[in-house]
């Protein structure tokens, strides 16, 4: 009873939020993450008024495989961006921006960080700065495609944005693989350098592999069902079936190999949309019952955030370095690799911007950081929680400013609200003035 009332909770929290945030003109995602700050276990769970907010992390928690099933969810969508004839157009510039971006920005907070190791080596170790680095080349797909979706975002920026949040993630799981492996072998001499690098280059191979599988599959099975219903079931299925198979992991002698769930997903998605000649109208299906998940996601993020971070000064001090330099290498990396793809003007200006969120990889690779370098890995995994914690709330609010200056974001046409007014009018109700801006 409990964990429903938390869920029931959660959802109606979210809601709510929304409709006071689009009164400060803010993209719902905020809307839901503040929802979740203010129920989690930092303010609403200390009144320890049961199914009313978060009263532990350990609850939020609990309720990871929402958070799962979503993110699978967000990734299958952003697969569905990868249509063979839009990549002909995109496909170039978006490989280019989206190696080279990760790059620059590692290399760029690399510099800073290590600098701070020479100037104040009490503060902060080369392993840690050199690890840091590596997850700074992530960032976070899911608030960047609720933007989009909400937005009804389209144009230059937003055709190389999806399929650059998408290889950014493979990108980075390369990049942190080695980095990582040249900061473990600098903290101990006995670490399996070789495995620290093998087994995450496989985990992207493995990953492309299986969400190919399967996207095949579920092309040929849904030759046999005909209603929109039978359809939308198979395709939530298919990606619930492949988030559970993306968490098998297996060893192979000194080498312990697993998935990624969202390249997996991703993959799915991409073979999907090139494969079946409906895919277009399910993925709306498919939408429509993803909704409530991915609110519950976000919500959950929020609580997740943990503001004790703020407490040590140190970790705010090497956070603030941490994301001033990976927002510069965000910004002047995706500017200089679009120069060098010849992408149009707006994509140069405001794609760097839209790069900026940064939540579930970068927090997966924190996590493994914590459990292998003790002290110093317990400090990478606060200053990448205070960094989340900044880039979440701010985040989206940034992407929706540059997708609207790009023209990507297009106000309600003169037609739209026309037919929506007669409407209103037609049920006996008052316009509101906010529908005829």
């Amino acid at each position: 009873m409990q964990t429903l009332l938390l869920i029931a909770f959660a959802l109606f929290a979210g809601l709510l939020m929304t409709r006071l945030f689009i009164r400060f003109h803010l993209p719902d995602v905020t809307a839901y993450l503040v929802a979740g700050v203010l129920i989690g276990p930092c303010v609403l769970g200390r009144l320890n008024w049961p199914g009313f907010g978060f009263q532990t992390f350990e609850q939020v928690e609990s309720l990871s495989v929402i958070s799962d099933v979503a993110l699978g969810f967000i990734a299958f969508a952003i697969g569905h961006e990868f249509r063979l004839s839009a990549l002909k157009q995109t496909g170039r510039q978006a490989t280019i921006i989206g190696i080279l971006q990760a790059v620059i920005t590692t290399v760029l907070v690399d510099i800073v960080l290590i600098s701070m190791h020479f100037i104040r080596p009490d503060l902060i170790s080369l392993p840690v700065a050199i690890t840091l680095g590596a997850i700074a080349a992530a960032t976070a797909p899911a608030a960047t495609l609720m933007v989009v979706r909400q937005y009804k975002a389209k144009g230059p920026v937003t055709d190389v944005l999806l399929p650059v949040v998408a290889l950014d993630d493979a990108v980075g799981l390369v990049v942190f693989a080695v980095s990582f492996g040249i900061a473990q072998s600098m903290q101990a001499g006995d670490v399996n350098v070789i495995a620290l690098i093998v087994e995450p280059i496989a985990e992207v191979c493995l990953s492309l592999l299986l969400g190919g599988v399967t996207g095949v599959l579920l092309t040929w099975v849904e030759r046999y069902f005909h209603s929109h219903r039978n359809r939308n079931a198979l395709i939530v299925g298919s990606v619930i079936l492949t988030v559970a198979l993306s968490q098998l992991k297996f060893p192979v002698g000194p080498f312990t190999f697993g998935f990624s769930s969202l390249l997996v997903c991703m993959m799915l998605g991409t073979v999907f949309c090139n494969l079946c000649p409906l895919s277009d109208d399910l993925m709306l299906q498919a939408d429509r019952w993803s909704g409530p998940a991915l609110t519950l996601f976000f919500v959950l993020s929020g609580s997740a955030l943990q503001f004790d971070v703020f407490a040590n000064l140190s970790v705010v001090l090497i956070g603030c370095l941490y994301i001033l330099a990976r927002s510069v290498g965000k910004y002047f990396g995706a500017r200089w690799s679009s120069d060098l793809a010849h992408s149009p003007e707006t994509v140069r200006k405001y794609l760097g911007i839209t790069l900026l969120p940064q939540a579930g990889v970068a927090l997966g690779m924190c996590t493994t950081a914590a459990r292998v370098m003790g002290a110093e890995g317990a400090l990478i995994r606060n200053i990448i929680l205070f960094s989340v914690l900044i880039y979440e709330l701010i985040g989206p609010s940034l992407t929706k400013m540059a997708l609207t200056k790009a023209g990507d974001i297009q106000g309600q046409s003169e037609e739209q609200k026309n037919r929506r007014n007669r409407r209103l009018k037609e049920l006996g109700k008052t316009v509101p003035e906010k529908f005829n801006r």
